[in-house]
């Protein structure tokens, strides 16, 4: 199943989630002391996966950001305007990893079951009113916190597109220079994920335009 994920990222340029035909086991497996393996009920289920995209498990989103360090799968959407500005984020202050903090344009944790593209085009949507949009897949890398770790899949999209925040996960939004975003990396107003992830894809996204 390795080589198959393998396979998809040469033939479509575009890494992908593999899930086996198999059920996958519910992490973490049950001890005597603790039971586990078990699906609660109304949990947000997430695939847990090997760095090449095979799914290998599936857990609680609150088990996965509670310092377990399972390998999970997130999609994030850079948009940059024909203008070459980058639209950025505000974090609620109700989320609970970095409240208030500016972010990539969309991001957020794939759904057990769903792949990549599913889950871009429904995060878009929820988070900015925004489905009209060609993604160009960038790269994928390991992203480790103390809190958890990301399988993070980069995509881009060009144009001057109309965006509406939706108030309760993105309470703002707007478009940045990128001199503007160089002068405010390292002042704290970041997340340590977009600051790296800036760094290294910025020559990328302006290349696309």
């Amino acid at each position: 199943m390795a080589s198959l994920a393998s396979a998809l990222r040469l033939i479509f340029n575009m890494f992908e989630l593999v899930y086996p035909v198999d059920p996958v086991p519910v992490l973490p497996l049950p001890t005597v002391n603790t039971p586990g393996g078990v699906r609660l009920k109304d949990a947000e289920m997430v695939p847990i996966v090997e760095p090449d995209g095979l799914v290998i498990g599936q857990a609680s989103r609150k088990y996965v950001h509670g310092g377990s360090k399972l390998l999970h799968p997130v999609v994030h959407l850079h948009i940059i305007s024909r203008n070459s500005e980058l639209y950025i984020q505000k974090r609620s202050m109700s989320k609970d990893l970095l409240p208030g903090k500016w972010d990539t344009a969309v991001g957020g944790h794939i759904d057990f079951g769903e792949y990549l593209s599913t889950a871009l085009y429904r995060e878009a949507w929820e988070e900015l009113g925004f489905r009209d949009f060609n993604p160009i897949y960038l790269k994928s890398y390991v992203w480790e916190s103390e809190q958890e770790k990301e399988l993070v899949n980069v995509f881009a999209a060009v144009g001057n597109f109309e965006l509406h925040p939706d108030g309760v996960e993105v309470v703002e939004g707007r478009y940045w220079s990128m001199e503007e975003i160089e002068n405010a990396l390292g002042t704290g107003i970041f997340t340590p994920n977009f600051e790296q992830e800036f760094i290294n894809i910025k020559k990328s996204l302006l290349a696309l335009l």
